[in-house]
Parts: C-alpha cells; sequence; structure tokens
C-alpha cells in the first residue's frame, strides 16, 4: 500500500485548490449557469471545472488509481486503487449563495476507504485523515464529542430530496430525534455533516439516498477521530448502500437502535 501521511496533505492542497476556485466563482455564477441534472439535482460550469482541475492533480498523484466522481468528467477503473470525488458537495447551497459547502476526495484501496479529505470553503477549515493516522483540522489533531447520550446531543441529517420512498419512515425517525436531543441540523452538505461529526461540533448524523462521493472521505474521518459508523442495519454497506449513521461513542447504541426499529432493518 502506498504511504498514506505524505499523500494525504498533498490532497489536501489539491482540495483546497479546488476550493479556492469555487470560492471565486461564487459571485460571478448566475441563475442561466445552473442545469438540472434530475429532480432537485443541479450541476453548474463550477462543478464540472473544479472535477476537473482535481481529476488532473489527483492523475499526477497516482497514476494508476482510477476514479468514481459524481460529475462523470472521467471514466476510469483502478485495480486497486480508486479515487471518489465530489468537487463540490452543497451545490444546492452554492448556487443560492448559503455557506456551507465542500469538497471530499477520498481513497479506496480495494473496497476500503483509506484517506479522507473534506474541505470546507467557506471556513477554509480542511479535515482529513488517512488509515491508523487519526484525524485533523488544519493540521491539528480532533476527536468526537465525549457526550455520553443523546439527551446531550446535536444531531445533523439531510432531508431527502428525490428519493421519498422512506420519508415517512425518516419523519418518524426526525420527530423522535427532535424530542430526544439538543436539536437536529441540516446543512446539506454530508461531508460536513461527517466532518463535523469527527471533530465533535455533532454527536451523529444519519441520512439516506446518499452517494459514495457524498460519505466516503468524511466517514473515514469519523473512525479515525474516534467515532463509529454502519449503514442502518448495523452493517458496513455505508459507502455503496445509500444510507449511514455516523456518531460518537455514546450515542451509536441508542441511535442504531432506533434507526433499526423505524425502518424495520
Amino acid at each position: 500500500m502506498k504511504e498514506l501521511r505524505p499523500l494525504c496533505l498533498q490532497v489536501c492542497d489539491v482540495a483546497r485548490e479546488a476550493g479556492q476556485f469555487v470560492r471565486e466563482e461564487l459571485p460571478r455564477l448566475r441563475a442561466s449557469d445552473v442545469v438540472s441534472k434530475g429532480l432537485h439535482s443541479y450541476v453548474t460550469h463550477v462543478d464540472t471545472t473544479a472535477e476537473k482541475r482535481i481529476v488532473k492533480a489527483l492523475e499526477q498523484l497516482l497514476p494508476e488509481a482510477g476514479f468514481i466522481v459524481e460529475e462523470e468528467s472521467i471514466k476510469k477503473k483502478g485495480i486497486d486503487y480508486q479515487w471518489v470525488v465530489d468537487p463540490l458537495d452543497g451545490t444546492t447551497n452554492f448556487i443560492h449563495g448559503l455557506p456551507c459547502f465542500s469538497v471530499s476526495i477520498a481513497l479506496m484501496h480495494r473496497k476500503e476507504v483509506v484517506m479522507g479529505v473534506v474541505y470546507e470553503i467557506n471556513h477554509d477549515e480542511c479535515f482529513y485523515a488517512w488509515k491508523g493516522g487519526g484525524a485533523y483540522l488544519n493540521d491539528a489533531p480532533v476527536r468526537v464529542s465525549p457526550a455520553g447520550s443523546l439527551q446531550e446531543s446535536l444531531l445533523a441529517t439531510g432531508f431527502p430530496y428525490h428519493d421519498y420512498s422512506l420519508l415517512e419512515k425518516y419523519m418518524d425517525l426526525f420527530t423522535w430525534c427532535l424530542r430526544k436531543t439538543h436539536g437536529v441540523r441540516r446543512f446539506g452538505s454530508a461531508a460536513v455533516d461527517l466532518a463535523y461529526v469527527a471533530c465533535g461540533r455533532f454527536e451523529g448524523f444519519f441520512e439516506y439516498g446518499l452517494n459514495p462521493w457524498d460519505v466516503a472521505a468524511g466517514s473515514l474521518i469519523v473512525t479515525e477521530a474516534g467515532g463509529q459508523v454502519s449503514d442502518f442495519s448495523k452493517q458496513n454497506n455505508f459507502i455503496f448502500g445509500k444510507e449511514i449513521v455516523a456518531t460518537n461513542q455514546g450515542v451509536y447504541a441508542e441511535l442504531i437502535s432506533r434507526v433499526k426499529q423505524v425502518f424495520n432493518k
């Protein structure tokens, strides 16, 4: 396996450079620049250009790696390594000028995420981790919250925006969480939500309908920060399974128990 620490730090630079481009383009964005990809799913030239820049930089760092990318700017399969890239997680926030969107880059070795970088653009916060190396925010180590129960906790989630098949069950869980916690926040970037769990700002995060590029980087950052991540069945199919629960150690059992009950897992 590649030496991960120096590679991760280089990827942080790639994410920051892409984030700077996104930040500079925001004032120039016009309504005519926004294209619909499907129900409540949007893309701009900023997403696609940022992705192409990221792909070009990552190809130079690890030429043998393939790519799993949101905007499909490249179709390349790697044998052992795959980059998982979201050039702008939180596009809807971006096009409305709401300050929560990020660059998310993960590296998978075979079926395992071994590196993750989430760069929150507006606050210039770079969260990153590599397998066995701990989790960091702008060079300082971070850990999940020490809170021991949901009563002490603030949670994050994302509302369904195109897959409403589980909406009734989701709202059941959402209502239960409102009553059991300090509250539930919806920031609009799953990558940022996961990074905030990792550094203790949230005690937990849950959502369904997600893609690999939404969660791959953030999930590793959470686990390296001492947290716990699973799908709704308490299994490990959260990268490709379109559902995720990520928490500190103190609230996982309580939250996943309710999740399994609501979703009949």
